[in-house]
């Protein structure tokens, strides 16, 4: 199993909807272990979500580096009507770090990679990891959901850390 490299913002697939997953077994376990050697790999991690490493497919991974680890296949969220504020990155936009609003506990349910139904419940930062990658599944980036003073900010420090390429 490889470490894969993770896709900075501006690579296309993190703006596309990820494909539900229709096949599982062999081929799905791979890739989740192989998202996992990833999520492991790289610093300051917590979850990650297949777009990130350019697979096109509704599943994410977490760890919160103490025994709370898992996987999500083609997961849902129910997000508690109870908020959090807090500062929030992301490993597609590294160093990259902007104060965001999420519900402070989500229920989540998918499959695992036999298709087996999974719920799990998660709260504070560990709900706010889970809402941050099912927002890659649908293409939508953490920048997205600031406020424009912030999204401004962090699209500056983006520009500073990635200068557009000139063709």
């Amino acid at each position: 199993m490889a470490v894969r490299p993770i896709l900075l913002i501006g690579e296309p697939i993190l703006r596309t909807r990820a494909a539900p997953v229709t096949e599982f077994g062999k081929p799905l376990r791979a890739l989740v272990k192989e998202m996992m050697r990833t999520l492991h790999a790289v610093p300051g991690r917590a979850g990650l979500a297949a777009p990130q490493i350019g697979e096109g497919v509704r599943v994410v991974v977490y760890d919160n580096g103490t025994g709370l680890r898992g996987h999500l296949v083609n997961p849902v969220l129910e997000l508690s009507e109870q908020g959090q504020d807090g500062d929030e990155g992301c490993l597609s936009a590294p160093g990259v770090w902007a104060p965001l609003r999420r519900a402070y506990a989500v229920t989540a349910r998918g499959s695992d990679t036999a298709g087996r139904p999974v719920k799990v419940r998660l709260t504070g930062p560990m709900a706010r990891c889970l809402q941050h990658e099912l927002d890659h599944l649908d293409g939508v980036l953490f920048l997205d959901r600031l406020d424009e003073a912030a999204r401004t900010a962090a699209q500056r420090e983006i520009d500073a850390r990635w200068p557009p390429v000139s063709p």
